[in-house]
């Protein structure tokens, strides 16, 4: 069986997964008797026994030349018969695909492992890790960025602890449906390949947007580590992100801010009048530190930004979270303004705890009738992820509004087992959250299911083929240049063996059905394979659909049509190749 675990590499993509050998149910078996016999086809199909007499009196340049063409326009008539209800686009580069029984050939096939089985919706993604989640609402979808954290290893190989210090790009993935989501690349934040050079590290990022001079812009914050807030910008929220400044946006230089323990951490809010505010830091001074100290940290900062986003109209200026540890969080609904946080972890134990209602690690908010507070304490919402998932470590959050519900997207620790890393690695996860009707927000809950599918999916508009609520086996990476260069953009679904696999879950094809399925793919040299479109069940579902592999957009009529709504698994077979997109036609 393959291994669907993070690669434990530190690629500028951050895209790759380790794989296990896993055999191949045909290739160059099928390959050579095909090939042998076909070539005989086309020359006695071609050459009757009048041609080869004539043949004998040319000279041999002629002879080389006439069987070259011969077997080149063989090729494309055969390739043609071998898939009779295979269309290609025009600018499509085709390929020789051997006549297969394709049918016996995914039946046969061993569907490669998952991390997420397919009831689950948490976390978001497998393809990679992603910790600090931070919403962006925009133009009817979500927006995730997460830190990118790479699993770590030591010189023998094996993984090792997170050090938080190899992280340098911000994932970023969105979805309509909050269970489908597209993979959309890794920012190169930091680092000597990223926008920001100057920073070593790209931690923890928040996410805004706004009209500056006539024109939507969209901006990162992010963490160079525990020492500053850098910005990045773009004119979409999926880049390409360039950093407009050239240096840290707020520094241990900035005014209040040189005795800040922890200087990360970032949220950032637009209010209704277009104005924005920063919310940063986190850390327990002292060592060891007082009582007075766990509990009133003092480390939290909030300042205005200036009309342009990337700079600071103000000093920072000081909130007092009781118990603060990390992970500013900020919402305004209706008129009052929530400063979320998670607690430090020395709250067990500590004499005044009991009056907050609140222990290690939990998220807790406050609220204020100004965004620069002061802030009043309610109470904690969600408690640390190890209370629902086992493992512990940090807790950081993102409380978001969509389509009229709350959501707060956080992370846990659940994939460390099953990837048998060293520790401390995060995934992103998304629940419900509750706003009474009097303003209070009670106590949440961590779950692996997830949130329920918003609506069904549209298969008759073209999607991007790293589009998925989970997979075994795949991998994604960048689709052009652009995105190569700025790590954010187009992705697409590579290093495919047989038996990998992508899930797209509540497709509703309609009552009117789907006739034809068309599928874009970008071939290596001697690339070969299918796609097979499997409803319902990965193992035990219906086969829709056999799609042969070649360059560019293909097309495959679908036999019985489809009706209704489907879970639509995308089971491939072969190598060489990469799933760009796919649609289907009424």
């Amino acid at each position: 069986m393959k291994d669907s675990r993070p690669a434990l590499s530190t690629a500028a993509s951050g895209v790759c997964l380790r794989k296990m050998a896993f055999p191949s149910y045909f290739g160059a078996r099928l390959e050579e008797s095909a090939a042998a016999e076909r070539i005989t086809a086309e020359i006695h199909g071609y050459f009757t026994a009048k041609e080869e007499k004539r043949m004998k009196k040319r000279p041999i340049w002629c002879i080389i030349f006439i069987i070259f063409a011969v077997l080149l326009t063989g090729c494309k008539e055969d390739a043609n018969m071998n898939n009779e209800n295979v269309t290609n686009t025009p600018d499509a580069v085709v390929t020789k695909t051997p006549a297969t029984d394709w049918a016996s050939v995914f039946a046969a096939l061993t569907p490669a492992e998952t991390l997420k089985a397919s009831l689950y919706h948490n976390p978001l993604m497998t393809q990679r890790l992603g910790a600090d989640p931070y919403a962006l609402v925009y133009d009817g979808r979500v927006y995730i960025y997460m830190t990118g954290d790479v699993i770590e290893t030591n010189l023998d190989g094996t993984p090792k602890a997170n050090s938080y210090q190899k992280i340098n790009t911000i994932n970023v993935i969105s979805s309509d449906d909050l269970v489908n989501w597209t993979d959309h690349g890794s920012v190169l934040a930091a680092g000597a390949n990223g926008a920001a050079k100057w920073g070593g590290n790209s931690w923890a990022p928040a996410a805004a947007c706004k009209e500056v001079d006539g024109k939507m812009k969209f901006f990162l914050y992010f963490a160079n580590s525990g020492n500053g807030i850098g910005v990045l910008s773009a004119d979409s929220p999926v880049g390409p992100f360039t950093d407009p400044i050239g240096k840290a946006l707020v520094s241990r230089n900035t005014p209040n801010c040189a005795n800040v323990t922890w200087l990360f951490d970032p949220a950032v809010l637009v209010d209704n009048d277009g104005s924005a505010y920063l919310y940063v830091g986190g850390g327990v001074p002292g060592y060891p530190p007082t009582n007075d100290q766990i509990e009133h940290p003092h480390t939290a900062r909030v300042v205005k930004l200036g009309a342009d986003m990337i700079s600071l109209d103000g000093d920072p200026v000081a909130i007092d979270p009781p118990f603060l540890f990390e992970d500013s969080g900020i919402n305004r609904i209706g008129d009052t303004y929530y400063y979320s946080y998670c607690s430090n972890f020395n709250v067990d134990g500590h004499p005044n705890a009991k009056q907050y209602n609140l222990a290690n690690g939990q998220i807790c908010y406050m609220t204020s009738d100004s965004p620069m507070g002061p802030f009043t304490y309610q109470g904690a919402i969600l408690k640390n992820p190890g209370a629902y998932f086992g493992p512990g470590g940090n807790n950081h959050h993102c409380i978001f509004e969509f389509n009229g519900t709350y959501y707060i997207t956080y992370h846990s620790q659940i994939l460390d087992a099953p990837l048998k890393t060293g520790g401390g690695y995060r995934c992103t996860h998304i629940d419900e959250v509750t706003v009474n009707a009097d303003g209070s927000i009670p106590m949440g809950k961590g779950t692996k299911t997830g949130v329920a599918q918003l609506k069904n999916f549209d298969p008759y508009t073209e999607v991007n083929g790293a589009t998925m609520s989970t997979m075994g086996g795949i991998n994604t990476k960048a689709a052009d240049e652009i995105t190569k260069k700025y790590g954010s953009g187009t992705m697409t679904v590579c290093d495919i063996d047989d038996g990998d696999w992508i899930l797209v879950k509540g497709v509703d094809f309609g009552t009117d059905g789907a006739k034809k399925f068309t599928a874009g793919f970008t071939c290596e040299d001697g690339a070969n394979g299918a796609v097979c479109v499997r409803l319902d069940y990965l193992k035990d579902g219906k086969d829709a659909a056999y799609l042969p592999v070649a360059g560019g957009k293909q097309s495959v009529a679908v036999a019985e049509g489809i009706t209704g709504v489907h879970n639509v698994y995308f089971l491939f077979a072969g190598k060489g190749y990469t799933f760009d997109s796919w649609k289907f036609e009424k």
